[in-house]
């Protein structure tokens, strides 16, 4: 008899190397900032991931947190940045 531990996922294997410029972006690729106003944290996550329930709820905070207007020129996502790296490994293994 044995069981299982969950799988350890390092933020680094999630989401693609550093871009400095919004033209550095990937083609299937997107910006988001994620976590609160005063530390935000730029994550680029591949187009497919918005068309995840999951994705989408946190598309529909960041929509009532901050409507239309977001104050980094890009996507917002209101959450903490581990809760964010949790979802996108999720994500990432489907």
């Amino acid at each position: 008899m044995g069981f299982r531990l969950p799988r350890v996922v390092l933020p680094k294997k999630l989401v693609p190397k550093s871009f400095p410029s919004t033209t550095d972006i990937p083609k299937g690729y997107l910006a988001v900032y994620v976590g609160d106003e005063s530390k935000m944290k730029r994550f680029v996550i591949p187009v497919s991931y918005l068309n995840q329930p999951s994705f989408q709820e946190l598309l529909s905070q960041a929509e009532e947190e901050f409507g239309f207007n977001h104050p980094m020129g890009a996507l917002t996502i209101p959450c903490r940045e581990d809760l964010f790296i949790d979802l996108i490994s999720h994500l990432s293994d489907l």
